[in-house]
């Protein structure tokens, strides 16, 4: 058995799917703990992990909410830049505390997002650390768009060019990141990092995102993992719901997640584009506004500020979401299909894996309106290869225990010791 730490993007689309598979790991017989700033200590706790807080001084309570309420009224390249500062600005405090906070823990082995910096800070104190893809996995493969674009993979020249000369761009706009990092890693006598899959473990990467949902034309990679979704639904929240409301119609369930929620236009976008079809649209805020706020939306829909997620999934005919990864998962894990509106950072290679396997439809958030959404959404109920292959991908994920199949993949990796390994031994 094994002492780890695990770093990850304070938010709950990370917080989710890392603590579900530190509680795998848990019911392995290893402890782990979760290093956070203040404003995640009691959604880690909730989840029955181990909590060390870090960035007391940098990020008190409050603080979160403050950055992700201005990141839900970005979208698309502004989205990507300010979610580059908030990885600088977190790396500089991480860089900071995390060795001391590490020591002090006394941990054996790291579990790092791949989002997250602590990598170099594993380097420093010669821990071992495995990497985490909890969105789509870092790849240095002319063949693959990076996740934060959206256009389709392919390995002709000029998709390749296409790739290349994206990965230059986003190399330019992280210029100010890769320049604090080397600094760091120049003061702690590590090389220098010259793209981002220099700074991956060569133990292990181990994705949530499952084998059969990544482009075909990406290259099989003996140290990258594929598993399948990251959840563990006892560990949510109960979230309170109007359940009486639901009038029988069959159900389309709408949300733009947690963090990219500020997008008025676009909730009144999907009411109006819903409004004339014969089935009831439940629209999710997501906690970035209240109902009151939006007033009276076309065809009246049920409109809540947080939701059930995975019970009015399971119930849903087709989600129109974001393409956030942890709800794409979710839904085409209950085999339902999706329309699409990507908003920003990992969201446009979400979606365009997702339609690459023709279990959704994209709408870019640039050419967004009521008709083309309404066109979208009744393409998807019309047309049944779209259910077909959502429920097809569906079923290739139910096969898959994905927090337990990353906890083993873990554990050969780091080269563990279990007490599920030892009970099979006795028994």
């Amino acid at each position: 058995m094994a002492r780890l730490g695990a770093f990850c993007f304070p938010g709950s689309g990370h917080i989710n799917p890392m603590t579900a598979l530190c509680r795998a790991l848990e019911t392995r017989g290893h402890s782990v703990v979760l290093f956070g700033i203040a404003d995640t200590e009691s959604r880690v706790r909730a989840a029955g992990i181990e909590f060390f807080q870090i960035g007391v001084k940098d990020y008190p309570a409050g603080t979160l909410k403050a950055l992700d309420d201005r990141l839900g009224q970005l979208s698309g390249m502004a989205a990507m830049r300010f979610t580059l500062e908030r990885v600088k600005n977190t790396a500089r405090m991480t860089f900071r505390d995390s060795p001391s906070a590490i020591r002090e823990a006394r941990i054996d082995a790291l579990l790092i997002d791949e989002t997250d910096m602590s990598g170099s800070v594993a380097e420093h104190l010669g821990v071992p650390f495995v990497s985490i893809a909890i969105v789509p996995p870092f790849l240095d493969d002319d063949g693959v768009p990076p996740f934060y674009f959206g256009w389709p993979a392919g390995r002709d020249w000029l998709r390749r060019f296409k790739n290349r000369m994206a990965r230059r761009l986003l190399t330019m706009m992280t210029k100010p990141l890769a320049r604090l990092l080397n600094s760091q890693r120049s003061e702690w006598g590590l090389n220098r990092i010259h793209r981002p899959t220099d700074s991956l473990s060569r133990i292990a990467q181990v994705a949530q995102l499952p084998r059969a949902l990544e482009f075909d034309s990406a290259e099989q990679l003996d140290i990258l993992h594929y598993t399948g979704p990251w959840v563990n639904a006892a560990q949510r929240p109960p979230v309170a719901f109007p359940w009486e409301k639901l009038d029988g119609r069959p159900l389309i369930f709408a949300s733009l997640g947690t963090l990219q929620n500020g997008m008025e236009p676009v909730f009144r976008a999907i009411a109006e584009a819903c409004a004339r079809l014969p089935l009831q649209l439940v629209l999710s805020l997501g906690g970035g506004m209240e109902a009151e706020q939006l007033g009276k939306l076309a065809g009246d829909p049920l409109v809540v500020r947080f939701a059930p997620q995975l019970e009015l999934i399971k119930r849903a005919q087709i989600v129109i979401t974001h393409a956030g990864i942890n709800t794409a998962l979710e839904t085409l894990h209950e085999g339902v299909p999706m329309v699409m509106i990507p908003l920003g950072n990992d969201q446009p290679g979400v979606a365009a894996r997702v339609a690459a396997r023709g279990a959704g439809v994209v709408v870019a958030k640039i050419k967004l309106n009521a008709d083309r959404l309404r066109r979208a959404v009744q393409l998807v109920l019309d047309e049944p290869s779209y259910r077909e292959r959502a429920q097809e991908l569906g079923r290739e994920m139910r096969e898959i225990d994905g927090p337990a199949m990353a906890a083993e993949i873990i554990e050969r990796a780091l080269g563990l010791h279990t007490a599920v390994a030892s009970a099979d031994r006795v028994n």
